[in-house]
């Protein structure tokens, strides 16, 4: 139960607060609890909390078949290297890079695995080719839309041709029935991913899907509130923002507040939270 705060607290609290050194206070405040809930924490994958996705998977590993784990913007393969180091169930890695320089360095750092299928190819909504910017060559940060960042120092001035496929094409392709794990790291293009899948949702043959949202997705002009949308229509109910704990904080109502724009990983499961 939440309790109401008085109007005059408010007040009073409102002229305490007028001055540099309590908004900075408060600012620091801020700063410290949207880590702990996983606001801003998604970009480095020591503070992430994405090992509760090997945990997740772990569980739900069928005894007659390896899990099936999508990797889509792998960039050099961080994340193949934890699923390598933590899961201890048969598994098979599709990991999708479309950038050259990148799929190079992840085909060297996952030397000497057979269970992983590599594919110099990006997913969208549509099959074709594509624009691809990035600071430079192999970037984590290239993204399908040039990005603004030079109030960060950072300009977009590279970019490659890169081939596009859909995820629906790729699984009736490759005879793909089931998705364990469709893991989503690609610079602000998610929802293009996503809707390039939606026979795969449709059929519920998608059992988790975790995405990063932030501030790629102010150049991408998308929210928090399209993936919600989108997610519900394909009765995937359970939304959660993963904290670097690996505790999930369920998403159980969408509201306007939830529109943070510093890089946060979330995981989607059927049903409800």
């Amino acid at each position: 139960m939440t309790l109401p705060i008085p109007g005059s607290f408010k007040r009073l609290a409102a002229r305490m607060a007028g001055n540099v050194a309590c908004q900075r206070l408060l600012a620091r405040n801020v700063a410290i609890s949207h880590y702990l809930m996983g606001i801003g924490t998604g970009s480095s994958l020591a503070s992430s909390g994405e090992s509760v996705l090997i945990e997740r998977l772990a569980q739900g590993a069928l005894a007659d078949q390896p899990l099936c784990i999508f990797d889509v913007g792998a960039n050099v393969g961080h994340f193949i290297r934890l699923i390598i180091q933590r899961l201890d169930v048969p598994f098979h890695v599709h990991a999708f890079e479309p950038s050259q320089p990148a799929y190079r360095m992840l085909c060297d750092n996952t030397k000497g695995h057979s269970n992983l299928t590599l594919n110099n190819v990006g997913l969208g909504k549509q099959p074709g080719t594509a624009d691809l910017y990035a600071d430079q060559p192999g970037s984590s940060l290239a993204s399908l839309y040039q990005r603004r960042l030079r109030h960060h120092g950072i300009e977009f001035k590279y970019s490659e041709k890169i081939r596009m496929d859909t995820l629906d094409d790729y699984c009736a392709a490759h005879a793909i029935q089931r998705i364990d794990l469709l893991k989503l790291d690609v610079e602000g293009h998610e929802l293009d991913v996503l809707q390039g899948g939606t026979q795969l949702f449709r059929a519920r043959r998608i059992r988790m899907v975790s995405f990063e949202f932030g501030n790629c997705n102010i150049d991408a002009r998308t929210f928090l509130q399209d993936f919600w949308y989108f997610f519900r229509e394909q009765g995937m109910n359970g939304l959660f923002r993963i904290t670097p704990s690996g505790y999930l904080t369920p998403i159980q109502k969408y509201d306007e507040s939830h529109e943070q724009f510093r890089t946060s990983n979330f995981l989607v499961t059927q049903g409800t939270p």
